[in-house]
């Protein structure tokens, strides 16, 4: 490195001003330098200054590559969190759909309760081309029929609050509201009427009867009561004595199911109180109007209904527990009662899988009844209760 001569008298002084130069900005310190009278000058070694200046220069390139290290690492990891906060606003703001869960039916059966996707479609095409008439008298236009059927069945299945599926599904309670009332009628009037208002005569029994039918040929349906839940009004102290059910120990609504041999739900009565007994709900349920001579009917031993049957329609009941022995006879009869009214426990069992059942509030004690028979009918769209059902075409 190159330094010009030093002045031996000034040689004490210039390393001060040397310093202070090195602390400034290059240009600013060159043209200090510059400034000065020649004879202090000569004494300025300005390499030195030039070459500290560059070595700062390097130590500042070298932060600011850090620098930038660390403000690239950091822009990338913003990034990485912009992108998750953007699915999960496009999950959130996602509108639920039919069409977004038709091809999951394990997603279909938890939703609705139907097997898959082609029962829901079926079920779409028996209520195609109908006229609706909206419960609320304003009709729902923002949302598909498709998606209407899911919301019925949602509520239905899942019994979710109306503030959630509004939420699901991008719409107000009132509209949830209009679409689950209407809906409830149509299915009421487009399958539970057309499918159930007729209960299946002997000889279609027989087509498709289990094994465990196989002495009771002539079983044209197993009937049972059911009892749910409710509310009770206090206008009417009469309604809450009736209401209340003995053996439930609350009150409830009482409704008769009747059950083909092979598992299916063929009759559901309306509701009674739950204090209601048996027979009076089988008497003016109107299934014994359906019955024809040597038609039997299976149920519990609670149904004493043998002095209100039609001539020659029997009845089989499992005997009393008081009977101080049961005959070899007897025996075998309940056996064969027993495994046979499995089938209409099963299906009281699949209809009480329906959330919405488990608590009638007073707010649905008027569609009570329509919403017990759609569940009810939608029962017989799920698989078999019975699996080896024999073709006897």
């Amino acid at each position: 490195m190159h330094f010009l001569i030093f002045n031996h008298q000034k040689k004490e002084k210039e390393p001060k001003l040397l310093a202070i130069l090195m602390t400034m900005d290059l240009a600013l310190a060159l043209a200090l330098v510059a400034q000065l009278p020649k004879h202090r000058r000569n004494y300025i070694p300005t390499s030195e200054i030039v070459e500290l200046n560059i070595l700062d220069l390097k130590n500042q390139l070298l932060q600011s590559s850090q620098t930038n290290k660390c403000l690239e690492a950091e822009i990338l990891l913003l990034r990485k969190e912009n992108e998750q906060l953007k699915l999960k606003m496009s999950s959130i703001s996602e509108c639920l759909s039919y069409e977004l869960i038709s091809s999951n039916d394990e997603l279909i059966k938890l939703y609705t309760g139907l097997p898959n996707s082609k029962i829901f479609d079926l079920l779409m095409v028996i209520c195609e081309n109908i006229e609706i008439n909206y419960y609320l008298k304003w009709k729902v236009e923002n949302i598909s029929m498709h998606d209407q059927l899911l919301i019925t069945l949602m509520k239905l299945r899942l019994n979710l609050p109306h503030v959630d599926l509004g939420q699901r599904f991008k719409c107000s309670q009132a509209t949830i509201t209009n679409i689950f009332m209407t809906w409830i009628h149509i299915l009421y009037e487009n399958i539970f009427l057309v499918f159930m208002s007729k209960i299946p005569s002997k000889n279609k029994n027989k087509l498709c009867l289990p094994n465990s039918f196989s002495t009771l040929t002539n079983c044209r349906i197993i009937l049972d009561c059911t009892e749910i839940k409710t509310d009770t009004t206090r206008v009417s102290m009469v309604t809450q004595k009736a209401t209340f059910s003995s053996y439930k120990h609350y009150h409830t609504l009482k409704t008769l199911i009747g059950v083909a041999p092979n598992g299916v739900v063929t009759f559901v009565s309306d509701f009674f109180p739950g204090s209601t007994s048996d027979k009076t709900i089988t008497l003016k349920s109107g299934v014994l109007s359906q019955l024809e001579p040597g038609d039997l009917i299976l149920a519990d031993k609670g149904f004493l209904i043998r002095d209100i049957l039609p001539p020659n329609v029997y009845l089989n009941i499992p005997p009393f527990l008081d009977t101080p022995q049961f005959t070899p006879e007897q025996v075998l009869l309940t056996e064969t009662i027993a495994k046979a009214r499995i089938h209409v426990e099963r299906a009281i069992q699949r209809i009480k899988c329906y959330r919405i059942l488990d608590h009638i509030p007073t707010s649905l004690l008027s569609q009570a009844d329509y919403v017990f028979k759609v569940v009810a009918s939608l029962t017989n769209f799920q698989y078999p209760l019975i699996k080896e059902i024999q073709n006897k075409m």
